[in-house]
């Protein structure tokens, strides 16, 4: 390369640098400030939210939101200080949205439910929920997923996508549940006695409700037992204590008064053949 030549290029990049150096650092001044102020905004509107009452789970969604709207927006401005036009920077923008849309269709499709779910609400924070194959309690409601956790203290990430199409069970709308069990007596032991016993464990249950009426009825007569399908109503937060205290009062029960509960027996009959 020609000592000519060099000189040409350092004089090209010196010209450049007083024309729009002043530019490129005002230009950078103002992104340290604006993310500053972006940030100053995105907390000040999380704090009016919690204000007004608004939804836990719509929070973090619009602040993210919020954030980057307003970053995108400063991106543009501080890019048309330096002295690129703005149109072209906007196209390039769109494609390079485009192809990174493109590529990235199933986060698309998270972001989706994400948003189907703010608005139609199917569950909120605090819920407990069976989705996808998993059970637990919505610990936080992200763009992309919903994060639970589980009785056993796990944490579970499922994609907002196949959540808000797939099917999807609610344990906290209702403020009572149902709780169903089944309890299992010999086909020699008294019935009458057995359903006298659930009735009179019923009425001592404290935590039960008395409408909608309880229910013990004959349910099956199975191989090895007869089985009775025991129903009380409860509210949905004592559910788990009448259902495990239930089971220990009647087994308890059961062996005090001579009831018994049978287990699956088989009889082997062997013929011997001369």
């Amino acid at each position: 390369m020609k000592t000519e030549d060099v000189q040409g290029y350092l004089d090209s990049g010196l010209d450049l640098v007083l024309t729009h150096g002043l530019n490129i650092v005002i230009a950078l001044i103002i992104l340290i400030i604006g993310l500053r102020i972006i940030k100053a905004i995105t907390n000040g509107a999380g704090r009016a939210m919690e204000k007004r009452n608004v939804d836990d789970s719509l929070r973090p969604f619009l602040k993210t939101i919020i954030s980057v709207v307003l970053k995108i927006m400063l991106v543009i401005s501080v890019v048309s200080m330096v002295g690129i036009e703005t149109t072209s920077f906007i196209a390039i923008l769109g494609a390079a949205g485009l192809a990174v849309g493109l590529a990235l269709s199933g986060t698309l499709q998270n972001f989706a439910g994400g948003v189907i779910i703010l608005l139609l609400k199917p569950f909120k924070v605090g819920d407990f929920i069976d989705a996808q194959g998993h059970m637990g309690t919505v610990n936080e409601i992200q763009i992309f997923h919903t994060i639970l956790k589980t009785p056993d203290n796990k944490t579970v990430i499922l994609p907002n996508g196949p959540v808000s199409t797939g099917s999807l069970t609610n344990f906290s709308t209702e403020p009572q549940r149902r709780v169903d069990m089944v309890f299992g007596i010999g086909y020699d032991d008294d019935i009458d006695k057995a359903k006298e016993i659930f009735n009179r464990l019923i009425k001592e249950e404290t935590r039960g409700l008395a409408e909608p009426a309880p229910m013990v009825v004959l349910g099956e007569l199975a191989d090895s037992s007869v089985n009775f399908n025991v129903r009380l109503w409860a509210n949905a937060g004592d559910y788990w204590g009448i259902y495990f205290d239930f089971h220990e009062k009647v087994k308890k029960t059961f062996d005090k008064e001579g009831v018994g509960i049978p287990f699956p027996q088989m009889d082997v009959h062997m013929h011997n053949e001369k």
